[in-house]
C-alpha cells in the first residue's frame, strides 16, 4: 500500500452516506470551516437517499419525497444556500380530503396532528357519537404522561378512538407509515407531548398551542416544494460541496470503520480513507454494522431501530379523460380497510408539474404501513391495480392511465416507539465516547427533511472540536492492493 500526505489547515472529515443527512453534514463541515477536506462516500449509484426525482410520461416528478415542512427553517434555509431560493414554491392548492365512512370528505381546520381544540373541528369526520366522546375530555381527571407515552393511546383514552381511527392515524400514517397506537407521543408530536404535561385537558393543551401560534403569527405556506422537484435538493447540495473542494463517490460501500490511534480508518471496497473525524449517515441497520466493531453498546442500540416499508405509484392521465374532485388528494384511515392510505393529484398541487404538460395529469397514491407486508409482496402491476381500484372507488376514476410507475422504499421509515428519545440519547452517549464520531439520519430526531438536516447540522457541531485547529498532516485514501483508490 501506498500512502500520500498533503498538508491541510483543519483536517480530513469522512461521511458515510449520501442521502440528505449525509450531504447536509458535509455542507455544515465547509460552512464550519472552508479548510476542512470532506469526502463523502455513498453505497448506491445516486445521491439523494428517498429524495428522488425521476419521470413519467415525460415529466419530471418526485419518486420519493414531494415536500418540506416550511414552517421549521433547517431545510429551506439550506435550499436557499445552495441556490434553490428562486425555485422553491409552496403548494399550489393547500385544500385537502380524507376518504372516511364511503365518502371524500373536506380535511377538517382547526387540529394539532389531528387532535382538536374543540369538537366543531372534526365535524363531517367523526359521528355525532365520536364528537360527544371528545366533550367528555374537560371533564375527565388528568392523565398521567410519565417520560413517554403511546400517542394513539392517550388521545384515545381522552378524546375516543374514533378520533385516532378517522384522523390521528392518516395523518401520522402519512409521515412515518406507522401505527399511532405504538408511536411515542415524546417523539413523534412533542408539542403535544409538552401540553398533555402542562395542562388537565388534552383540548385545553391543543388549545393554547393554537393561540401561542396566533400570537406569534405565524404566516406563509406550511409545506414548501422546489420547481424540478424536491428530488433537486440533495443534488444541488452535492453541487455546493464539490465547488468547495469536497469529495463525493458513489458506488463505494464502506465496509469496516476503525479506530486509529490518532484517528479513524474507513475502508471501502476499492481503497481506505484515514480521517480524523467520521459522521455516520445511514440509516439504523447499516450503521449497526459499522458500529460493531467501534461501538457494540450503540451498534445493539441501532439494532432494536424498526423500519416500515412502502410504495409510491405514481399514475399519468390524459387530462381530457378525468374529472377528478377539487383539491391536493386525499388521505385514507386504514380502519375503513382500504389498500391505499392517501392520493396527491401532483399536477394539481404542484404548478411545476402541470406547466410541464398541460394535457396530461400527474397522481400518487401510496400504500404500505408499520406491519403490513402482504400488500408490498405483490409485483407493480398488482400494486397499479389495487391503487386504480382504490381510485376508482374514492373519485370515479375509471380511466385508463397513460403510464404507470411503481418505486419501492422497503425499510425507507424508522419507526419511532414508546421510549425512542431514550434509546437515541444512548446511542448518542455511546457514540460520545469515541472522539471524531457522530451520527445523523432519520432514525434519531424526526424522519422529515427539516429533522435531517438539524440533525446533520448538530452532528458537525459535536464534532467541531474534532476538527479545529488540526496542523498534522491528513492522509489522501490509500491504494488497495485490488489496485484502483478510493478517488
Amino acid at each position: 500500500m501506498r500512502e500520500t500526505d498533503t498538508p491541510t489547515g483543519s483536517g480530513h472529515a469522512v461521511v458515510i452516506g449520501g442521502g440528505i443527512a449525509g450531504l447536509a453534514a458535509a455542507h455544515r463541515l465547509l460552512s464550519t470551516d472552508p479548510r476542512t477536506r470532506v469526502t463523502v462516500l455513498e453505497a448506491s449509484d445516486r445521491l439523494g437517499g428517498k429524495l428522488h426525482a425521476g419521470e413519467i410520461a415525460g415529466v419530471g416528478v418526485d419518486l420519493g419525497a414531494e415536500s418540506m415542512l416550511a414552517r421549521r427553517p433547517e431545510a429551506v434555509a439550506l435550499a436557499r444556500e445552495v441556490g434553490l431560493a428562486d425555485r422553491l414554491q409552496p403548494p399550489a392548492t393547500a385544500t385537502a380530503a380524507i376518504w372516511t365512512r364511503g365518502a371524500l370528505r373536506p380535511m377538517p381546520k382547526g387540529h394539532v396532528m389531528g387532535v382538536p381544540g374543540d369538537a366543531s373541528a372534526l365535524a363531517g369526520v367523526l359521528s355525532e357519537e365520536g364528537l360527544h366522546r371528545i366533550e367528555r375530555d374537560r371533564e375527565l381527571p388528568p392523565t398521567e404522561v410519565g417520560d413517554d407515552v403511546a400517542f394513539g393511546e392517550y388521545v384515545a383514552a381522552r378524546l375516543g378512538r374514533e378520533v385516532v381511527d378517522r384522523l390521528v392515524e392518516p395523518l401520522l400514517g402519512g409521515v412515518y407509515a406507522g401505527d399511532a397506537y405504538r408511536i411515542s407521543m415524546r417523539s413523534a408530536v412533542p408539542q403535544l407531548f409538552e401540553a398533555a404535561r402542562t395542562h388537565d385537558s388534552l383540548t385545553e393543551g391543543v388549545r393554547a398551542i393554537q393561540a401561542r401560534a396566533a400570537a406569534h403569527q405565524q404566516s406563509g405556506p406550511v409545506f414548501m416544494g422546489i420547481d424540478g422537484g424536491i428530488g433537486r435538493l440533495p443534488l444541488a447540495v452535492a453541487e455546493s460541496v464539490r465547488a468547495r473542494g469536497a469529495e463525493i463517490l458513489t458506488n463505494t460501500p464502506v465496509t469496516e470503520l476503525l479506530r486509529t490511534a490518532d484517528g479513524w480508518r474507513v475502508v471501502t471496497e476499492s481503497g481506505l480513507y484515514e480521517a480524523d473525524a467520521v459522521v455516520v449517515a445511514l440509516p439504523a441497520p447499516a450503521a449497526a454494522r459499522l458500529l460493531d466493531t467501534v461501538s457494540p453498546a450503540a451498534a445493539a442500540e441501532l439494532r432494536t431501530v424498526e423500519y416500515a416499508s412502502m410504495a409510491l405509484t405514481t399514475l399519468a392521465y390524459r387530462r381530457d379523460e378525468i374529472d377528478l374532485p377539487e383539491g391536493s388528494g386525499f388521505l385514507v384511515p386504514p380502519v375503513d380497510g382500504h389498500t391505499i392510505k392517501a392520493s396527491t393529484f401532483a399536477s394539481r398541487k404542484w404548478g411545476w408539474i402541470d406547466r410541464q404538460d398541460p394535457d396530461l395529469l400527474v397522481l400518487r397514491t401510496s400504500v404500505g404501513r408499520y406491519g403490513e407486508t402482504k400488500v408490498l409482496e405483490r409485483d407493480d402491476a398488482d400494486i397499479v391495480d389495487v391503487s386504480r381500484r382504490d381510485l376508482r372507488e374514492a373519485t370515479g376514476l375509471t380511466a385508463t392511465p397513460v403510464a404507470a410507475r411503481v418505486t419501492r422504499w422497503d425499510n425507507g421509515l424508522p419507526q419511532y416507539p414508546v421510549g425512542h428519545h431514550a434509546r437515541v440519547a444512548r446511542i448518542r452517549a455511546h457514540v460520545a465516547e469515541l472522539p471524531g464520531l457522530a451520527v445523523c439520519g432519520a432514525a434519531y430526531d424526526g424522519v422529515g427533511i427539516p429533522a435531517c438536516v438539524a440533525s446533520a447540522n448538530a452532528a458537525v457541531d459535536q464534532l467541531a472540536g474534532d476538527l479545529t485547529g488540526v496542523q498534522e498532516l491528513t492522509r489522501n485514501p490509500v491504494q488497495s492492493l485490488h489496485g484502483g483508490g478510493g478517488e
